[in-house]
Protein backbone atom coordinates (compact mmCIF):
# COMPACT_ATOMS: atom_id res chain seq x y z
CA UNK A 1 0.00 0.00 0.00
CA UNK A 2 1.30 3.46 -0.89
CA UNK A 3 1.32 5.29 2.44
CA UNK A 4 2.30 8.68 1.07
CA UNK A 5 -0.08 11.50 1.80
CA UNK A 6 -0.19 14.00 -1.04
CA UNK A 7 -0.49 17.57 0.15
CA UNK A 8 -2.40 19.34 -2.58
CA UNK A 9 -1.48 22.73 -1.14
CA UNK A 10 2.21 21.86 -1.12
CA UNK A 11 4.66 21.61 -3.99
CA UNK A 12 6.27 18.33 -2.93
CA UNK A 13 5.30 14.86 -1.83
CA UNK A 14 7.37 13.19 0.89
CA UNK A 15 7.12 9.61 2.06
CA UNK A 16 7.06 9.79 5.85
CA UNK A 17 6.49 6.11 6.57
CA UNK A 18 9.90 5.87 8.25
CA UNK A 19 11.55 8.83 9.97
CA UNK A 20 14.59 9.52 12.14
CA UNK A 21 13.91 12.01 14.91
CA UNK A 22 15.73 15.28 15.45
CA UNK A 23 18.22 14.65 18.28
CA UNK A 24 20.38 17.33 19.84
CA UNK A 25 24.12 16.56 19.65
CA UNK A 26 23.36 13.53 17.50
CA UNK A 27 21.69 14.15 14.16
CA UNK A 28 24.28 16.52 12.74
CA UNK A 29 25.20 16.32 9.07
CA UNK A 30 27.73 13.51 9.57
CA UNK A 31 25.26 11.37 11.47
CA UNK A 32 22.59 11.97 8.85
CA UNK A 33 24.98 11.03 6.05
CA UNK A 34 25.64 7.68 7.72
CA UNK A 35 21.97 7.02 8.49
CA UNK A 36 21.15 7.71 4.86
CA UNK A 37 23.55 4.93 3.90
CA UNK A 38 21.76 2.39 6.11
CA UNK A 39 18.23 3.65 5.39
CA UNK A 40 17.93 4.93 1.81
CA UNK A 41 14.23 5.78 2.13
CA UNK A 42 13.88 7.26 5.62
CA UNK A 43 13.13 10.94 6.12
CA UNK A 44 15.94 12.42 8.21
CA UNK A 45 15.63 15.41 10.55
CA UNK A 46 18.25 17.88 11.67
CA UNK A 47 18.97 18.78 15.24
CA UNK A 48 16.69 21.56 16.38
CA UNK A 49 17.98 24.92 15.13
CA UNK A 50 16.49 27.99 16.74
CA UNK A 51 15.08 30.73 14.56
CA UNK A 52 17.14 33.23 16.54
CA UNK A 53 20.35 31.32 15.76
CA UNK A 54 19.60 31.55 12.05
CA UNK A 55 18.96 35.24 12.42
CA UNK A 56 22.13 36.06 14.36
CA UNK A 57 24.50 33.12 13.85
CA UNK A 58 26.52 31.40 11.15
CA UNK A 59 23.64 30.51 8.86
CA UNK A 60 25.78 28.66 6.34
CA UNK A 61 27.23 26.37 9.00
CA UNK A 62 23.89 25.78 10.72
CA UNK A 63 22.12 24.82 7.50
CA UNK A 64 24.91 22.81 5.84
CA UNK A 65 24.08 19.34 4.59
CA UNK A 66 25.21 16.96 1.87
CA UNK A 67 22.88 16.47 -1.12
CA UNK A 68 23.04 12.73 -0.46
CA UNK A 69 20.98 13.30 2.70
CA UNK A 70 17.76 13.98 0.77
CA UNK A 71 15.02 13.71 1.80
CA UNK A 72 15.96 15.79 4.85
CA UNK A 73 13.89 18.09 7.06
CA UNK A 74 14.97 21.12 9.06
CA UNK A 75 13.55 21.35 12.58
CA UNK A 76 13.14 24.86 13.95
CA UNK A 77 12.61 26.13 17.47
CA UNK A 78 10.96 29.42 18.18
CA UNK A 79 7.70 31.17 18.99
CA UNK A 80 7.74 34.40 17.00
CA UNK A 81 5.82 34.02 13.73
CA UNK A 82 7.85 36.53 11.74
CA UNK A 83 11.17 35.17 12.98
CA UNK A 84 10.10 31.59 12.23
CA UNK A 85 8.89 32.63 8.77
CA UNK A 86 12.32 34.09 8.01
CA UNK A 87 14.04 30.96 9.36
CA UNK A 88 11.78 28.70 7.31
CA UNK A 89 12.61 30.73 4.22
CA UNK A 90 16.34 30.29 4.88
CA UNK A 91 15.82 26.54 5.27
CA UNK A 92 13.81 26.24 2.07
CA UNK A 93 16.37 28.31 0.17
CA UNK A 94 19.10 26.01 1.48
CA UNK A 95 17.28 23.06 -0.09
CA UNK A 96 15.55 21.33 2.82
CA UNK A 97 12.55 19.22 1.84
CA UNK A 98 10.44 20.10 4.89
CA UNK A 99 10.43 22.57 7.77
CA UNK A 100 9.29 21.23 11.14
CA UNK A 101 8.29 23.25 14.20
CA UNK A 102 9.38 21.89 17.58
CA UNK A 103 6.46 21.86 20.02
CA UNK A 104 7.76 18.96 22.06
CA UNK A 105 11.13 19.67 23.68
CA UNK A 106 10.78 20.05 27.48
CA UNK A 107 14.27 21.32 28.35
CA UNK A 108 14.67 24.31 30.67
CA UNK A 109 16.64 26.19 28.02
CA UNK A 110 13.87 25.77 25.49
CA UNK A 111 11.20 26.75 28.02
CA UNK A 112 13.18 29.89 28.85
CA UNK A 113 12.92 30.83 25.19
CA UNK A 114 9.16 30.29 25.36
CA UNK A 115 9.03 27.49 22.80
CA UNK A 116 9.16 23.70 22.63
CA UNK A 117 6.59 21.74 24.64
CA UNK A 118 5.47 24.85 26.54
CA UNK A 119 3.90 26.06 23.30
CA UNK A 120 1.23 23.38 23.58
CA UNK A 121 -0.39 25.67 26.15
CA UNK A 122 -0.69 28.35 23.44
CA UNK A 123 -2.32 26.68 20.43
CA UNK A 124 -3.25 29.99 18.83
CA UNK A 125 0.37 31.10 18.89
CA UNK A 126 1.44 27.82 17.32
CA UNK A 127 -1.24 28.28 14.68
CA UNK A 128 0.05 31.78 13.95
CA UNK A 129 3.60 30.44 13.63
CA UNK A 130 2.52 27.68 11.26
CA UNK A 131 0.48 30.09 9.17
CA UNK A 132 3.43 32.48 8.85
CA UNK A 133 5.83 29.69 7.93
CA UNK A 134 3.47 28.26 5.33
CA UNK A 135 3.05 31.68 3.78
CA UNK A 136 6.83 32.01 3.55
CA UNK A 137 7.75 28.70 1.86
CA UNK A 138 6.52 26.15 -0.66
CA UNK A 139 7.91 23.11 1.17
CA UNK A 140 5.72 21.31 3.75
CA UNK A 141 5.53 22.80 7.25
CA UNK A 142 4.95 20.18 9.93
CA UNK A 143 4.69 20.10 13.73
CA UNK A 144 6.31 17.72 16.23
CA UNK A 145 4.55 17.72 19.59
CA UNK A 146 3.63 15.70 22.69
CA UNK A 147 0.39 14.25 24.04
CA UNK A 148 0.17 17.11 26.51
CA UNK A 149 2.06 19.01 29.20
CA UNK A 150 1.97 18.68 32.97
CA UNK A 151 -1.66 18.14 34.04
CA UNK A 152 -3.02 19.21 30.66
CA UNK A 153 -2.79 15.78 29.15
CA UNK A 154 -6.26 14.40 28.46
CA UNK A 155 -7.31 13.46 24.95
CA UNK A 156 -9.56 16.50 24.56
CA UNK A 157 -6.59 18.80 25.12
CA UNK A 158 -4.57 17.02 22.42
CA UNK A 159 -7.50 16.92 19.99
CA UNK A 160 -8.23 20.62 20.40
CA UNK A 161 -4.56 21.56 20.02
CA UNK A 162 -4.20 19.54 16.81
CA UNK A 163 -7.48 20.93 15.49
CA UNK A 164 -6.41 24.53 16.05
CA UNK A 165 -3.03 24.03 14.35
CA UNK A 166 -4.57 22.03 11.50
CA UNK A 167 -6.92 24.94 10.85
CA UNK A 168 -3.80 27.04 10.23
CA UNK A 169 -2.78 24.65 7.45
CA UNK A 170 -0.59 22.05 9.14
CA UNK A 171 -1.30 18.68 7.54
CA UNK A 172 1.35 16.52 9.26
CA UNK A 173 1.74 15.98 12.99
CA UNK A 174 4.52 13.95 14.59
CA UNK A 175 3.29 12.88 18.01
CA UNK A 176 5.70 11.84 20.73
CA UNK A 177 3.38 9.48 22.59
CA UNK A 178 4.23 10.83 26.04
CA UNK A 179 3.25 14.01 27.77
CA UNK A 180 5.97 16.40 28.91
CA UNK A 181 6.60 17.48 32.49
CA UNK A 182 7.87 21.03 32.24
CA UNK A 183 9.18 21.07 35.81
CA UNK A 184 10.90 18.37 37.82
CA UNK A 185 12.08 16.06 35.03
CA UNK A 186 15.17 16.35 32.86
CA UNK A 187 14.89 15.97 29.07
CA UNK A 188 16.25 12.42 29.45
CA UNK A 189 13.64 11.59 32.09
CA UNK A 190 10.95 13.11 29.87
CA UNK A 191 11.89 10.48 27.28
CA UNK A 192 11.51 7.65 29.77
CA UNK A 193 9.24 8.38 32.75
CA UNK A 194 5.89 9.66 31.44
CA UNK A 195 4.08 6.55 30.20
CA UNK A 196 3.69 5.88 26.50
CA UNK A 197 0.16 5.94 25.11
CA UNK A 198 0.12 4.72 21.52
CA UNK A 199 -3.65 4.25 21.70
CA UNK A 200 -4.14 7.99 22.00
CA UNK A 201 -2.12 8.59 18.84
CA UNK A 202 -4.16 5.96 17.02
CA UNK A 203 -7.35 7.68 18.18
CA UNK A 204 -6.05 10.99 16.87
CA UNK A 205 -5.56 9.44 13.44
CA UNK A 206 -9.10 8.06 13.50
CA UNK A 207 -10.52 11.45 14.47
CA UNK A 208 -8.45 13.31 11.84
CA UNK A 209 -8.30 10.88 8.92
CA UNK A 210 -7.24 13.60 6.47
CA UNK A 211 -4.17 14.49 8.53
CA UNK A 212 -0.87 12.64 8.36
CA UNK A 213 -0.10 11.32 11.84
CA UNK A 214 3.39 10.01 12.67
CA UNK A 215 4.03 8.02 15.86
CA UNK A 216 7.18 8.76 17.86
CA UNK A 217 8.42 7.57 21.25
CA UNK A 218 9.80 4.30 22.60
CA UNK A 219 9.92 2.49 19.26
CA UNK A 220 12.83 0.08 19.47
CA UNK A 221 11.34 -3.30 18.58
CA UNK A 222 11.10 -4.17 14.90
CA UNK A 223 7.87 -6.16 15.17
CA UNK A 224 6.08 -3.58 17.32
CA UNK A 225 7.20 -0.73 15.07
CA UNK A 226 5.95 -2.41 11.90
CA UNK A 227 2.66 -3.30 13.58
CA UNK A 228 2.00 0.35 14.45
CA UNK A 229 2.00 1.20 10.76
CA UNK A 230 -1.40 -0.49 10.57
CA UNK A 231 -2.79 2.38 12.65
CA UNK A 232 -0.81 5.50 11.73
CA UNK A 233 0.80 6.97 8.63
CA UNK A 234 4.39 6.65 9.75
CA UNK A 235 6.80 5.93 12.58
CA UNK A 236 9.71 7.96 13.89
CA UNK A 237 12.67 6.41 15.70
CA UNK A 238 15.07 8.39 17.84
CA UNK A 239 17.80 6.96 20.00
CA UNK A 240 16.98 3.40 19.01
CA UNK A 241 18.08 4.25 15.46
CA UNK A 242 21.16 6.06 16.73
CA UNK A 243 22.22 3.33 19.16
CA UNK A 244 21.47 0.50 16.70
CA UNK A 245 21.49 1.82 13.14
CA UNK A 246 21.08 -1.70 11.77
CA UNK A 247 17.59 -1.73 13.31
CA UNK A 248 16.85 1.24 11.07
CA UNK A 249 18.34 -0.64 8.12
CA UNK A 250 16.06 -3.64 8.74
CA UNK A 251 12.99 -1.43 9.05
CA UNK A 252 13.80 0.41 5.84
CA UNK A 253 14.24 -2.92 4.07
CA UNK A 254 10.99 -4.35 5.46
CA UNK A 255 8.89 -1.27 4.66
CA UNK A 256 10.31 -0.51 1.23
CA UNK A 257 10.94 -4.10 0.10
CA UNK A 258 14.68 -4.29 -0.49
CA UNK A 259 17.62 -6.18 0.98
CA UNK A 260 18.97 -4.55 4.15
CA UNK A 261 22.26 -2.71 3.91
CA UNK A 262 25.06 -4.55 5.74
CA UNK A 263 27.29 -2.86 8.33
CA UNK A 264 30.37 -3.42 6.18
CA UNK A 265 28.75 -1.88 3.11
CA UNK A 266 27.53 1.18 5.01
CA UNK A 267 30.87 1.67 6.76
CA UNK A 268 32.92 1.37 3.59
CA UNK A 269 30.84 4.08 1.92
CA UNK A 270 31.02 6.23 5.03
CA UNK A 271 34.80 5.90 5.18
CA UNK A 272 34.94 7.24 1.62
CA UNK A 273 32.91 10.22 2.83
CA UNK A 274 35.20 10.59 5.87
CA UNK A 275 38.25 10.70 3.62
CA UNK A 276 36.77 13.61 1.68
CA UNK A 277 35.73 15.42 4.84
CA UNK A 278 39.05 15.06 6.64
CA UNK A 279 40.80 16.34 3.53
CA UNK A 280 38.56 19.40 3.80
CA UNK A 281 39.47 19.90 7.47
CA UNK A 282 36.71 18.03 9.35
CA UNK A 283 37.90 16.28 12.48
CA UNK A 284 37.70 12.51 12.23
CA UNK A 285 36.20 12.08 15.69
CA UNK A 286 33.36 14.44 14.75
CA UNK A 287 32.30 11.74 12.27
CA UNK A 288 33.30 8.46 13.90
CA UNK A 289 31.51 9.28 17.15
CA UNK A 290 28.26 8.45 15.35
CA UNK A 291 29.39 4.91 14.52
CA UNK A 292 29.43 3.42 18.02
CA UNK A 293 26.26 1.36 17.49
CA UNK A 294 27.02 -0.14 14.09
CA UNK A 295 27.82 -3.57 15.55
CA UNK A 296 25.33 -3.37 18.44
CA UNK A 297 24.22 -6.85 19.44
CA UNK A 298 26.71 -8.44 17.05
CA UNK A 299 29.97 -10.26 17.69
CA UNK A 300 32.78 -7.74 17.95
CA UNK A 301 30.51 -4.90 19.02
CA UNK A 302 32.44 -4.29 22.21
CA UNK A 303 35.79 -4.30 20.42
CA UNK A 304 34.41 -1.83 17.89
CA UNK A 305 33.16 0.58 20.56
CA UNK A 306 36.44 0.31 22.44
CA UNK A 307 38.45 1.03 19.30
CA UNK A 308 36.36 4.12 18.52
CA UNK A 309 36.63 5.35 22.08
CA UNK A 310 40.38 4.89 22.34
CA UNK A 311 41.53 6.76 19.24
CA UNK A 312 43.56 9.74 20.43
CA UNK A 313 41.67 13.01 20.23
CA UNK A 314 42.94 15.11 17.39
CA UNK A 315 44.35 12.08 15.58
CA UNK A 316 43.23 12.79 12.01
CA UNK A 317 46.09 10.93 10.39
CA UNK A 318 44.97 8.85 7.37
CA UNK A 319 46.45 5.82 9.12
CA UNK A 320 43.78 6.10 11.81
CA UNK A 321 40.99 5.88 9.26
CA UNK A 322 42.76 3.00 7.54
CA UNK A 323 42.97 1.12 10.85
CA UNK A 324 39.26 1.64 11.47
CA UNK A 325 38.47 0.41 7.99
CA UNK A 326 40.57 -2.70 8.53
CA UNK A 327 38.87 -3.43 11.86
CA UNK A 328 35.42 -3.04 10.30
CA UNK A 329 36.33 -5.43 7.50
CA UNK A 330 37.71 -7.94 10.00
CA UNK A 331 34.56 -7.83 12.13
CA UNK A 332 32.38 -8.21 9.04
CA UNK A 333 34.38 -11.22 7.85
CA UNK A 334 34.08 -12.81 11.29
CA UNK A 335 30.32 -12.30 11.36
CA UNK A 336 30.00 -13.74 7.87
CA UNK A 337 32.07 -16.85 8.70
CA UNK A 338 30.05 -17.51 11.85
CA UNK A 339 26.79 -17.14 9.89
CA UNK A 340 28.06 -19.59 7.28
Amino acid sequence: MDRRVEHTSQARVLDRTLNVAPMMERTDRHCRYFLRLVAPNALLYTEMVTAAALRHGDRQRLLAFDPAEHPVALQLGGSDPSELAAAARHGANAGYDEVNLNVGCPSDRVQAGCFGAALMLEPERVAACVRAMRDAVDVPVTVKTRLGVDDRDDYTFLRDFVGAVADAGCETFIIHARKAWLQGLSPKQNREIPPLDYARVRRLKRDFPSLEVILNGGLKDETVTLAELEHVDGVMLGRAAYDDPMLLARLDAAIFAHDPVSPSEALERFFEYAERETAAGTRLRAMTRHLMGVFAGRPGGRAWRRALGEWPRGDDDPATLAALRALAQSLARGAHSRAA
